[in-house]
């Protein structure tokens, strides 16, 4: 499946993320539940492991994976398209000669496997020409034969087709009824089976799962024609369909007048909002450009981070070695060193590829490396980067961070971002209570577009609602806002986080890098936090 065909398949505006391609072929819902047997998995692993030290690999991994995507889509009152899709091959990476090799194979037989390994060999070693230094990879302690899952409470790959149409047809009623004019709402659901085995010793099997439910909530003024739009609340998650279970205890009332939910989404209720919003943007009067204090709900907070943290602390974007889809970075080594000011001593950013619900936790990474956690900026200090096995010596480290992920078994496993996200802070303080202390500011709800500099350096930003505060107080929905930032003033201008208790997740399916391209889903948290003294400009085509 191609790109093409993806945005055919679903109609989903992305906000300026890569949209994936996807190799597979089409199948019966009913295959979304079968499995290879892991006795085959460990034999297929065990012929590539021998055939590589027979052919003179000083070190080879492989990764046998299973791929399973569904669609369910949805206009108004129709279904628009169901789609499943399976890919499943093996793929062999080894070290000969001190250089690396890859190749993948469809074919799960035993000579397929051994001829994909001599491939990698014969890779390796015509790569190992060009060397100026061979490959330093840190150490990693064999596990044996472990498992790991993503601990669902409901398979979404077993729930009836008719009730996820049920689901999505309901949502879109209820929106039309609250005055919008359209609505598409989309159910998307992966399922990762990936076994992993190294001449280091491990043999890892993991299950993991994630779900989305993006819409599109429209209201047009037959007057004028004009027209505004409002995506979902909801983040993708990596949980399975209890996600769209909401909970009572999860539920947020934002200032404004917005409902989300922490680890849990009401999609109907959204839709009814979105209707009742996107009919009062039609109304909203246009920004004035200018200096504001602005309140980010982790609903928007989240892009802001992925593109001006995330990817710029990318340990192969920071040596140059990674340019593609997002650029070098200008977070520099020697800014390491120097424990360059980053951000206020209210920013605190993290690193984890364990958390619950997110979209990267694993229990291993893609080179059998157990996942952590780990500061990436502490107190506003550059401290650590995203570092995988054969980069950790250039920082002195003597062991990866386990962030090394591919998109599929015919894809090269390589660094990419682990969820990273903005610590709450210590103080207790809600949304409300921040926003009482702004004279003149912007409330942002919800991810829009954005761009950002090939050193992500200097950057804009838009959102889905955004609320004028005068006096401490919301006064109503304004339109037509985007803000402009330079990333070390913008987090230096951190004045507040919202505590714990208003920590939620955002994130996405799509973060694209590397040529090849390849796609990884990734989360990022945050609380509500204020940055002051931010510049706003109007993006309308005219002010009339």
């Amino acid at each position: 499946m191609d790109r093409r065909d993806f945005l055919k398949i679903t109609g989903v505006g992305l906000g300026g993320l890569v949209i994936p391609a996807f190799y597979g072929h089409a199948i019966a819902a009913e295959e979304l539940l079968s499995r290879i047997d892991g006795a085959t998995k460990k034999k297929l692993a065990d012929v590539a492991l021998n055939a590589a030290r027979a052919g003179g690999a000083t070190y080879c991994d492989v990764r046998i994976g299973r791929y399973l995507r569904q669609f369910v889509v949805t206009r108004e009152d129709k279904v628009q398209n169901v789609v499943n899709t399976e890919s499943t091959g093996i793929g062999v990476r080894v070290i000969a000669k001190g250089a690396w090799g890859f190749a993948a194979t469809n074919d799960l037989s035993s000579d397929a496997v051994a001829k994909a390994t001599a491939q990698a060999i014969a890779i390796a070693k015509a790569n190992a020409r060009l060397l100026t230094a061979p490959v330093q990879l840190a150490p990693v302690k064999g596990v044996g034969e472990v498992s790991w899952k993503t601990p669902i409470v409901k398979n979404a790959m077993e729930v009836p087709i008719k009730d996820k149409v049920d689901l999505l047809l309901g949502v879109n009623a209820d929106a039309i009824k609250a005055g919008a004019s359209f609505v598409n709402s989309t159910l998307f659901l992966v399922n990762e089976q990936k076994y992993f085995a190294s001449t280091d010793g491990s043999y890892i099997d993991q299950d993991v799962h994630r779900i989305w439910a993006p819409m599109t909530v429209t209201a047009i003024d037959k007057d004028t024609g004009k027209f505004r739009s409002r995506q979902g609340l909801s983040s993708p998650r990596g949980m399975g369909f209890e996600y769209l279970d909401a909970k009572p205890a999860d539920k947020v009332e934002l200032p404004g007048g917005a409902v989300v939910y922490r680890d849990s989404y009401d999609m109907r209720a959204d839709a009814i909002a979105a209707a009742k919003q996107v009919k009062e943007k039609l109304a909203a009067k246009s920004v004035k450009p200018g200096k504001y204090d602005l309140v980010l709900d982790p609903s928007h907070t989240w892009l802001t981070i992925h593109e001006s943290v995330g990817h710029p602390l990318e340990l192969d974007r920071v040596l140059g070695y990674e340019a593609n889809y997002a650029g070098t970075s200008f977070a520099t080594l020697d800014k390491w060193k120097e424990k360059f000011q980053y951000g206020s001593d209210k920013v605190t950013i993290f690193a984890d590829k364990t958390q619950p619900g997110s979209l990267g936790a694993v229990g291993f990474d893609d080179e059998g490396v157990k996942t952590q956690k780990w500061d990436l900026i502490k107190d506003g200090k550059l401290v650590n980067y995203q570092v995988i096995r054969d980069q950790a010596h250039i920082l002195g480290l003597d062991a990866s961070q386990g962030c090394c992920y591919a998109d599929s078994w015919s894809s090269v496993q390589f660094q990419r971002m682990a969820n990273v996200s903005l610590a709450p802070g210590k103080a207790k303080l809600s949304p409300a209570e921040m926003i009482k202390d702004v004279e003149n500011g912007v409330y942002i709800i919800g991810d829009g577009s954005f761009s950002i500099d090939q050193q992500r350096y200097n950057a804009q930003f838009g959102g889905q609602l955004f609320y004028e505060i005068k006096d401490g107080k919301i006064t109503g929905q304004i339109e037509d806002v985007a803000y402009q930032i330079r990333t070390p003033e913008f987090w230096n201008a951190c004045a507040a986080v919202c505590d714990e208790s208003d920590y939620r997740l955002g994130g996405s399916f799509f973060d694209g890098k590397g040529q090849p391209g390849q796609v990884s889903a990734v989360s990022h948290g945050s609380a509500t936090a204020r940055f002051n003294g931010i510049n706003v400009i109007n993006t309308a085509r005219s002010l009339g």
